[in-house]
């Protein structure tokens, strides 16, 4: 399972950034990251804060307790389906009212 140093250092990795680019843009020594990304260190809130802005990830992230980077997403396509289902149901129920106007105003 991942934890904070871990998610820390990969994400640092992954951008191809230094210790020391990080620390500077983050406001902090590089000695303090390291000790960060080797779990020597817990970070306070508010550098939490900071780091998923930097990175634009959700906190779940960073701290390992999600491996969804930018929230579920399931949940909103589950959502947008659910929706898309109503409108459709909405729509068949307002052409079948539609086509029983019609025939009502024929027969007159």
């Amino acid at each position: 399972m991942r934890n904070f140093g871990m998610t820390l250092s990969s994400l640092r990795r992954e951008t191809g950034r230094s210790q020391r680019e990080v620390a500077t843009d983050l406001g902090i020594s590089q000695a303090l990251l390291s000790h960060y990304e080797n779990n020597a260190r817990e970070p306070k809130l508010d550098f939490v804060i900071k780091t998923c802005d930097y990175y634009s990830v959700t906190s779940d992230y960073i701290l390992g307790r999600s491996d969804e980077r930018n929230g579920d997403p399931s949940v909103n396509i589950d959502s947008l389906g659910a929706l898309i289902n109503e409108l459709l149901e909405l729509r068949s129920a307002e052409e079948s009212i539609i086509e029983k106007l019609k025939q009502l105003t024929e027969h007159e």
